[in-house]
């Protein structure tokens, strides 16, 4: 709607504008400074300039009034413009807001963990922004294919295949064992070394030569667990991309560095010249001992990614791999690719609280609140809503027993609640959406129009959130059109009244609205609470 109505106003203007939504709505449902960015040009007053704009609206079918106000131009929907909107919207059921396929296609990878232990919490919200951020891309018309890179090389692989052989030797074969600090804990590996053990025997677990495949063996498992944890809060990939299996490409990569200049050696190590493209220190891709560091195997992957030819690039990252941005866009620059079309996203952490109190660790993975224990613990819905609640690159705070209110302090049971509550006014009236369709808005009350204009707001509302990664927008959006239904409710009677009809397509509106919104975020309406 809003995109509709700036055409409009500039068609009309026959200039570019920027139009805002006032914060009070009293004021208009849009504005425009226009006037301001015109006053040198006319070498006039922003406010004649604003009196003179508005008096070529007069009889404007889309606008009810326009205004000027201070030097702002102040646009006011009409009811048939509404009215008009709202059966577009109301037709278009689940299509609501979905624009037309562009394009841009896009390749979108996140969570990525390591595959050495389930996902923790830190994971799910990576998973959850990455999930959303694509279903929203899509609902747009944006061509979105997601992707997880399986690290499934380096020393985390070793490291692995030596916590399951020491996991095996304390818990299977009962031996006294010294663990390193840094080994993966966790009764995650005690299983895994019991199916080990069941196909193997127990002599494995002493033999340093099968640690890496002890390690591979693992790490499917691992990766088993992992996707299975992500379906069950309706997380898909399209694409799994092994680490393992691209370093067979750093040969010809190396090569593609070297010709180039950007590669030299020192101390018997390779590094990368990054610090010309911004970087604060050069950096190793090739060890003393020949083997590649963890920078080559993200310079093979992003290489690789770029040979398939996309618009664009994302990457959702956890916060602690700020440091490898520079040194990637980097490795891109040397390797002759538009390092601008890779946008890189940082995931914070999040502090889990249970009545006040700091969530327990989990035992199952040793050091760490899983994501899975929570989607169990409040449901996959409640886990997706509120890890959107706020800017991905900040600190997340919540405490579960607030999931579990029923009232509005718990964000996901108001909205929800919103929606089952107009499917009650609907049964209570015995009528359906369809019914009242083609009722008109013809001296529809302010409150009532303003619940259409938020409702319609849903196509602007996902543009802004898609074009800046803030997928809070939209949360914030669903609480406060919630909110507004629920006064709505509370202070009009509905069922039985003269505007009965009016009220109930308003509301119709919402609902979908509200339906639209949540399925985009991957979470299921509820239709009776």
């Amino acid at each position: 709607m809003q995109s509709k109505v700036k055409e409009h106003i500039e068609n009309i203007l026959e200039k570019e504008i920027v139009l805002e939504k006032p914060k009070d709505v009293s004021l208009g449902h849009f504005a425009t400074p226009v006037a301001f960015s015109l006053a040198k040009e006319f070498r006039k007053s922003p406010m004649i300039i604003a009196q003179e704009l508005a008096s070529k609206f007069v009889d404007d079918e889309m606008f009810e009034k326009v205004e000027a106000v201070k030097g702002f131009l102040n646009f006011k929907l009409s009811n048939l413009f509404l009215e008009k909107k709202s059966k577009e919207a109301l037709l278009k059921g689940s299509s609501f807001a979905k624009e037309e396929t562009k394009k841009e296609k896009i390749l979108l990878e996140y969570v990525s963990a390591n595959p050495t232990g389930p996902l923790h919490i830190g994971h799910a919200r990576g998973a959850v922004l990455g999930d959303t951020l694509a279903r929203v891309g899509r609902h747009l018309g944006y061509q979105i294919t997601t992707e997880y890179y399986i690290n499934d090389a380096g020393a985390q692989m070793d490291m692995l295949g030596l916590s399951v052989s020491l996991a095996g030797r304390d818990f299977i074969l009962h031996e006294e064992v010294e663990y390193p600090e840094n080994y993966y804990r966790g009764d995650y590996l005690v299983d895994i070394a019991k199916k080990i053990y069941d196909k193997y025997g127990g002599d494995i677990f002493h033999d340093e030569s099968k640690y890496r495949e002890m390690a591979d063996f693992a790490k499917n498992i691992v990766m088993d667990i992992i996707v299975s944890d992500l379906n069950d809060v309706g997380i898909k990939f399209d694409n799994f991309v092994s680490e393992a299996s691209l370093y067979n490409l750093w040969k010809d990569t190396k090569e593609v560095l070297l010709k180039n200049g950007s590669l030299y050696e020192k101390d018997d190590k390779l590094f990368l010249r990054s610090t010309l493209h911004g970087d604060d220190n050069d950096r190793v891709v090739v060890r003393e001992n020949g083997i590649p560091t963890y920078l080559a195997g993200d310079i093979i992957y992003h290489k690789d990614k770029f040979d398939r030819k996309y618009d664009h690039y994302i990457n959702i990252w956890g916060a602690d791999h700020h440091g490898y941005i520079k040194r990637v866009h980097a490795a891109l620059e040397f390797l002759g690719e538009d390092s601008k079309k890779l946008e890189i996203l940082l995931s914070q952490m999040v502090q889990l609280l249970k009545g006040g109190e700091p969530y327990k660790m989990s035992k199952r993975a040793g050091n760490v609140i899983l994501m899975s224990d929570i989607s169990q613990e409040v449901g996959a819905d409640a886990l997706r809503f509120i890890f959107l609640t706020k800017k991905s690159d900040t600190h997340l705070e919540f405490d579960l027993d607030m999931l579990k209110n029923q009232d509005s302090s718990n964000p996901i049971f108001y909205i929800n609640y919103a929606y089952a509550r107009i499917n009650q006014v609907f049964k209570k009236a015995e009528k359906r959406p369809e019914d009242v369709l083609d009722i008109s808005y013809e001296n529809l009350n302010e409150e009532a129009l303003n619940l259409v204009y938020e409702s319609l707001l849903l196509p602007s509302v996902l543009d802004e959130a898609f074009s800046k990664r803030d997928m809070q927008k939209i949360t914030d959006y669903l609480y406060t059109l919630a909110s507004s239904i629920h006064r709505f409710y509370n202070q009009y009677k509905i069922v039985g009244s003269a505007e009965e009809d009016k009220y109930l397509k308003v509301l119709s509106l919402c609902a979908l609205t509200i339906k639209v919104t949540l399925n985009i975020l991957g979470i299921k309406e509820k239709e009776v609470m």
